[in-house]
């Protein structure tokens, strides 16, 4: 067998897929867009004969092609069998992101032809939740650019063949701007002092030097971080064990500007000292409330 590894990438209907699936095309993945789920033991098959040169696969599949749950379910588990790493990626954004993004572009919903682009935002979501689940990586593309999605494509797979170990992401957010959907661990630092409030630090964000000096003067900072840190470091390897291939740690205070940025990156520090290799979202550190 020639593959190394196979991405199957699926989601809702406005969040991203495509963008993704470029990505992967810049990595030199061999990509096929929208192919029918009993076509892809064939394709893996078709590969055997590039002697290597291909051996990257990431393909879209269109959940609006009628396909049965059950067969996606049945086939990812057969691919799983094999000795390359198969990652089921499921693709979504939030309700307010999808409805501004076909509003921006003008396209329509493919399940809101005749009716409100939220009721057909809501009908796929309710659809695809089973897939969802199925998922070993869900992706919220509520808070990217079109750049920082590749960019995470490119942390996070450009070497995923070579290693079988969790790929952790550490999240900064603001609760006022919703809790990331792809969070699996979510810890909230409102009871932190809030540097919003204090004369010159308002603007700037949890990455000047300036509000990072002024948290580290509250004893309650260190505490908090020493607290998850250690949980953390616990946890990790348990989730190892249990060969969970993606975590997603989410921090968050008022705004996602401030606290949750500063801690966020301050935990990654402390993680990386112990070997592991973090990536750092900061969602909303564009806002103005920390």
């Amino acid at each position: 067998m020639q593959i190394k590894t196979l991405v199957i990438i699926t989601g809702l209907s406005g969040s991203g897929k495509h963008t993704v699936f470029k990505a992967f095309e810049d990595l030199g993945y061999f990509c096929v867009d929208n192919i029918p789920i009993p076509l892809i033991p064939r394709l893996i098959q078709l590969t055997e004969a590039t002697a290597g040169r291909v051996d990257k696969l990431a393909v879209v599949i269109d959940a609006r092609l009628g396909e049965a749950i059950q067969d996606l379910q049945t086939q990812v588990e057969e691919l799983q069998k094999y000795s390359f790493k198969t990652v089921l990626m499921f693709v979504e954004a939030s309700e307010e992101t999808l409805a501004r993004r076909y509003s921006e572009t003008r396209r329509i919903h493919p399940l809101a032809h005749d009716r409100n682009v939220i009721d057909g935002i809501r009908e796929e979501r309710k659809k695809l939740s089973e897939i969802r689940s199925m998922a070993d990586l869900v992706l919220d593309t509520s808070g990217y650019t079109v750049h920082e999605l590749r960019r995470f494509v490119e942390d996070n797979f450009r070497d995923v063949e070579h290693t079988d170990s969790l790929v952790v992401t550490i999240m900064s957010f603001g609760y006022k701007h919703g809790i990331p959907f792809s969070a699996d661990l979510v810890f909230d630092v409102r009871f932190l002092p809030n540097p919003n409030f204090e004369p010159g630090l308002k603007t700037k964000s949890g990455v000047d030097p300036e509000v990072i000096e002024y948290m580290n003067r509250f004893q309650d900072t260190e505490i908090m971080l020493g607290k998850i840190a250690d949980l953390m470091e616990y946890l990790i390897p348990k989730y190892v064990e249990e060969r969970k291939s993606y975590l997603t740690i989410a921090i968050g205070c008022t705004g996602g500007r401030h606290r949750s940025v500063m801690m966020a990156a301050a935990l990654r520090d402390r993680l990386t000292r112990s070997g592991l290799k973090i990536n750092l979202i900061h969602r909303d550190i564009h806002t103005q409330e920390g």
